[in-house]
């Protein structure tokens, strides 16, 4: 069964933005291909804090991530190479739709004093960058198992070519941007 999203881009926003943008082929029209969600964790931090957002995003995406490992060794910041510095998950098609609207819907509302995401986290060339300040905003997260709170970054890669195709397209998804 497609997710709810996937379900409104095909019918109401792909006949949109082909409207608004002029486009002649189906295959011009902007898309979503993937959305990278990464957590940072200090590397000075407790041991199992790379275990608990391993955990956390695993409950919040449904995937298993990959663990990120330092490339050298930097004395100042007391990183050996080798050494687990975070964690990324990488998600497509009807997981990545379902991600998306579980975010646009019940996430960043509760994220106190929200009043939309910025219209200049833009990268140039069509992708989309949010950084939250807490795992806890999602519901699937339960509040009383959480020992720390950890940030993190998530990246909307789309098939557009401009920052302006993007942001009608992500607009038109349900994206809350702010004025």
């Amino acid at each position: 069964m497609k997710a709810r999203l996937y379900k409104k881009y095909v019918d109401d926003v792909l006949p949109a933005l082909k409207e608004k943008r002029g486009y002649t082929n189906v295959h011009q029209i902007p898309r979503i291909e993937k959305i990278v969600i990464n957590m940072g964790v200090s590397c000075s931090s407790e041991k199992g804090s790379v275990e608990e957002a391993v955990k956390d995003l695993t409950q919040i995406t449904g995937r298993k991530p990959v663990i990120n490992k330092s490339r050298k060794s930097v004395a100042n910041f007391k990183l050996r190479e080798g050494q687990a510095i975070g964690c990324r998950v990488t998600l497509r098609r009807e997981v990545m739709y379902e991600f998306f609207d579980r975010l646009v819907t019940s996430a960043l509302p509760r994220i106190r004093d929200f009043r939309g995401v910025s219209v200049r986290s833009f990268d140039g060339r069509g992708s989309y960058s949010l950084g939250l300040p807490d795992q806890t905003i999602f519901p699937e997260i339960e509040l009383d198992k959480i020992k720390r709170q950890q940030g993190m970054d998530i990246t909307i890669v789309t098939s557009a070519d401009s920052n302006d195709e993007a942001y009608d397209l992500l607009k038109l998804m349900g994206m809350p941007f702010s004025k």
